[in-house]
């Protein structure tokens, strides 16, 4: 068995696509209308699905707001240099919602960034 991806509601599809992709350095892999169900589904990701795992954005054509609940936490992004990556971000209109630091507790050097719809995702430096 391997995880293959995790999926995420967003409220504009387009905008979650420029994140991830501008933001977050991902490539769309694909995408894929389902005018039946009313919704889109597009992956993205460092790598091929084949040997990586993914995010899924789904897209509900007729949803505009969710409640993100209090059970998810975060994805998480390893990253060599967390003080370049979250500059480059930064200018890319990326929101750093924690600074590059050690975590509490620990040395781990860690940072957080959130996407347009509330996610947060935890880049922790793997240099």
């Amino acid at each position: 068995m391997r995880l293959l991806h995790t999926m995420i509601r967003v409220t504009d599809l387009e905008r979650a696509i420029r994140f991830y992709t501008d933001v977050l350095g991902m490539k769309l892999l694909r995408r894929k209308e389902y005018p039946e169900g009313r919704f889109t589904l597009a992956f993205v990701g460092y790598g091929d699905e084949s040997q990586t795992a993914v995010i899924e954005l789904t897209y509900n054509w007729d949803t505009h707001a969710y409640e993100a609940g209090n059970a998810f936490g975060h994805i998480a992004i390893g990253v060599d240099d967390i003080y370049a990556v979250c500059e480059r971000m930064r200018l890319a209109g990326g929101l750093i919602t924690r600074e590059p630091g050690p975590m509490q507790h620990g040395t781990t050097v860690i940072a957080f960034v959130r996407d347009p719809d509330g996610y947060s995702i935890e880049l922790i430096e793997t240099k």
